[in-house]
């Protein structure tokens, strides 16, 4: 095993962490609650420790690829060379601030769930275990391993939903569970097309990416597999049209599990589209990528008109979160360096982002029962804090100036018109309806008429309120403080094969 100066350990530890909580978990009984609860809260502020730390340390004006660890699987065999199957673990531009987003939204929905009190053991050991696939998704260097945590990430899902879920749970954890299991498959026979293809004996990505820029991966070759992985990948990020299991997973997903699912793991598809498509497959991204941008549009566009007609708030929030990763697959698709530091960016604002307007939701039900908007009205007369935390969702989710929507989608709308100026005038339109939706949400529910029947609503319960802090915070931190973001994204893309300056 070796260490890049030592800080290998701080990204072996960060992954490490989740997976050391479901361990211990495993030993508590499950009648200690509050064992169980203090437990998955200290991990939860460890990775949250960790992952700052991961953002922070990344030098800027350092290598591209840093604090690696290698430790050698499988090597030697009849079809594996001496680099073989190896856990190589390292972070970049683009993976700091995706483990800062994860390390957020985890340790908010970590409190969140404290609320919990059906089989929260079992909980919370699923929840640490997907936790620990998307931080290895992030940190994977080798192809074998980036699949593995890949699917680590995805498969709790079908449980988290279908035990602790509500609203059509099982539809919706099935539903989830055999769509993302489609896109699995081909992301699988991508690989191991690479494999076939290269040569080379290995999984190792940076090899796999010089092979893809080389000429080992033949310019046919990239051509016929790039939308294998774009669509595999583009499933979990809600590309359109296969976008259909994300608002009823959304519906029936409990909090914390909406809160990780639309902030994390969501992001997780694009991630994967520039890992394997772009990073790996240049030729065929240039290729392909005007047809991404049609897709991206499509579901920005899409998304928002379907939220607009909408009353349930987790069916607004799940076709709004189609809109804003359609954003995300339209910066990828310029293939410039602002358009795809803007996608990158719109993942981790959406993720907060999001993860704020389902904490929020969760609140709210838990207490009324339903989320159906014309149920409600005056709330801001019971529920004052409630209503704060949730505007500032919405005003970043429309891209108020000073909150984290408006930097990124700055920097995607701006990419879009130097590529394709239609497309981006359409993405203008799609956050013009935004605000169309989210306003008239905030007229029918926030004000008006109070309905009495919600007289003894209380607010945010300390815990909620610490979690929506947290995230509100990264929300004004990003929209504020633009530069720790963009020079750690912009050094990784500026390195990205066929993007333009």
């Amino acid at each position: 095993m070796t260490f890049d100066e030592g800080q290998g350990y701080a990204v072996l530890a960060t992954l490490a962490a989740p997976l050391l909580a479901a361990l211990i978990l495993v030993f508590i009984p499950g009648t200690q609650k509050m064992a169980v609860r203090y437990v998955a809260a200290f991990f939860g502020a460890v990775m949250l420790g960790l992952s700052i730390y991961v953002f922070v340390a990344y030098q800027v004006d350092g290598e591209q690829i840093q604090m690696s660890l290698k430790w050698v699987w499988v090597e030697n065999t009849a079809f594996l060379g001496k680099d073989g199957i190896v856990l190589n673990l390292a972070v970049d531009g683009i993976s700091a601030p995706m483990a800062l987003l994860t390390g957020v939204v985890a340790f908010a929905g970590t409190i969140t769930s404290w609320k919990i009190n059906y089989r929260n053991k079992d909980f919370f050991i699923l929840y640490f275990i997907l936790l620990a696939g998307v931080y290895g998704t992030f940190f994977s260097f080798d192809l074998f391993f980036w699949f593995f945590f890949y699917e680590l990430a995805v498969m709790p899902l079908y449980l988290l939903i279908g035990v602790w879920g509500s609203t059509r749970k099982e539809y919706g954890a099935m539903k989830l569970t055999l769509m993302l299991v489609g896109g699995s498959v081909l992301i699988w026979i991508g690989i191991f097309a690479v494999f076939n293809e290269a040569n080379l004996g290995t999984f190792d990505m940076q090899r796999l990416f010089a092979a893809g820029n080389d000429g080992t991966l033949s310019p046919t070759f990239q051509k016929v597999f790039f939308p294998m992985f774009v669509v595999g990948c583009g499933v979990l990020a809600a590309l359109w049209p296969f976008h259909t299991w994300s608002p009823d997973g959304h519906m029936s997903a409990p909090t914390a599990v909406s809160m990780v699912h639309a902030g994390v793991l969501m992001k997780l598809g694009a991630f994967g589209i520039i890992r394997l498509g772009i990073q790996m497959l240049p030729v065929g991204a240039e290729f392909w990528m005007p047809g991404l941008m049609v897709l991206g549009v499509t579901g920005a566009v899409y998304g928002a008109t379907a939220a607009l007609t909408q009353r349930d708030f987790k069916l607004i929030s799940g076709y709004s979160s189609v809109s804003h990763m359609g954003y995300v697959l339209m910066g990828l698709a310029t293939m410039n360096q602002i358009g795809i530091t803007g996608a990158v960016l719109q993942m981790f604002s959406h993720g907060v982002m999001t993860a704020l307007v389902f904490l929020m939701i969760g609140a709210l039900y838990d207490q009324a029962h339903t989320r159906d908007m014309k149920d409600f009205g005056g709330i801001a007369k019971v529920m004052p804090m409630w209503v704060v935390f949730y505007a500032i969702a919405g005003l970043a989710n429309v891209g108020l100036p000073g909150l984290s929507g408006f930097t990124a989608e700055f920097h995607i709308f701006v990419g879009t018109f130097q590529t394709y100026p239609v497309f981006g005038a359409l993405a203008i339109f799609a956050a013009a309806l935004a605000a169309t939706y989210m306003l008239r949400m905030f007229s029918m529910v926030f004000f008006g008429p109070f309905n009495p029947r919600w007289k003894d609503l209380k607010d945010l319960t300390p815990l909620e309120a610490m979690a929506g802090a947290l995230l509100i915070a990264s929300i004004v931190v990003m929209g504020v403080w633009w530069a720790p973001f963009t020079d750690r994204i912009g050094t990784t893309v500026a390195a990205l094969p066929g993007v333009v300056g």
